[in-house]
């Protein structure tokens, strides 16, 4: 860990990172890629030690609006539980009246369940959740320094008891690794049950380039033996890395969280995820 002085901390979308890298160890994390120039060691993670004075700088002065954070880093990466400068970041959220939503694979964010309630009661909260696999065998070796998938649906279905809205990232499915009907149908059979508000699901497969692609290699070399050679020979260098599954299990995707009256599309959700109740605060006084 070290700590770096910035000079923002909203993106113009209204989007938050307190940290940059992470040690969640996830072996296909896209955040390793070199496009996103980080010039110090992926688990040393930076920290925005005047995050919080410029949030409160930029809430004062901003239109009311959803705050995001995680997409480049969990914000619930472990030195947050000692930080606590998301929690604090909630404090301000809350104070100023504006919604949150974040994404995460972490049960620590019940450790902040009390202000998210209050945000929600007063504007709006979502916490959107990744969903891999359902083995958690394979969740440790994929993603081995968090919490694993029977846990992340018992967050789920926590939150959904305490009516926080919920949306779950069901990707990367791993070709040969995954990407199977009985694990789609596993994560889908959670997600209905935790009345998940929306699944985001860009195709069944993953992404690499320069920077995550050689860290995944290690990964399955020491995992998954044979494997990487397979992936080099179908995929060599390409960006998108589909599934040979992928059709058939998009289809199932889609018909199921169909039927379930469950958002699919990216566009949706993310409108949903955007959207700000406007005068919310005043309309649930009367």
């Amino acid at each position: 860990m070290h700590y770096v002085s910035s000079k923002s901390i909203l993106s113009k979308n209204n989007g938050m990172n307190l940290y940059r890298g992470c040690t969640h160890g996830c072996i296909y994390c896209d955040s390793r890629s070199e496009v996103y120039g980080m010039d110090h060691k992926f688990e040393d993670i930076e920290v925005k030690e005047n995050a919080l004075e410029l949030l409160k700088k930029e809430l004062i002065k901003r239109p009311k609006a959803m705050i995001g954070t995680g997409a480049m880093t969990d914000p619930y990466v472990p030195l947050e539980k000692h930080l606590k400068y998301l929690r604090r970041s909630l404090e301000l959220i809350y104070k100023y009246g504006f919604g949150f939503t974040c994404i995460t694979k972490s049960d620590l964010i019940l450790r902040d369940l009390d202000l998210l309630k209050k945000i929600n009661s007063k504007s709006k909260a979502v916490v959107q959740m990744t969903l891999t696999t359902s083995d958690d065998d394979l969740c440790s070796l994929l993603e081995p320094n968090v919490c694993n998938t029977s846990r992340r649906i018992e967050v789920l279905e926590i939150l959904r008891d305490e009516e926080i809205p919920t949306v779950v990232w069901l990707c990367p499915i791993l070709p040969y690794i995954n990407d199977n009907e009985e694990n789609i149908n596993f994560l889908l059979d959670s997600c209905i049950e935790a009345d998940v508000k929306g699944i985001l699901c860009f195709g069944m497969g993953l992404t690499l380039r320069k920077g995550n692609r050689q860290y995944f290699y290690e990964k399955l070399d020491e995992n998954f033996p044979g494997l990487k050679e397979r992936y080099i020979k179908e995929y060599a260098d390409s960006y998108s890395i589909p599934s040979p599954n992928s059709d058939k299990l998009m289809r199932l995707f889609e018909r199921r969280t169909s039927e379930n009256n469950i958002l699919n599309t990216p566009n949706e959700i993310f409108e949903y995820l955007q959207d700000f109740p406007q005068n919310s605060y005043q309309t649930k006084l009367i």
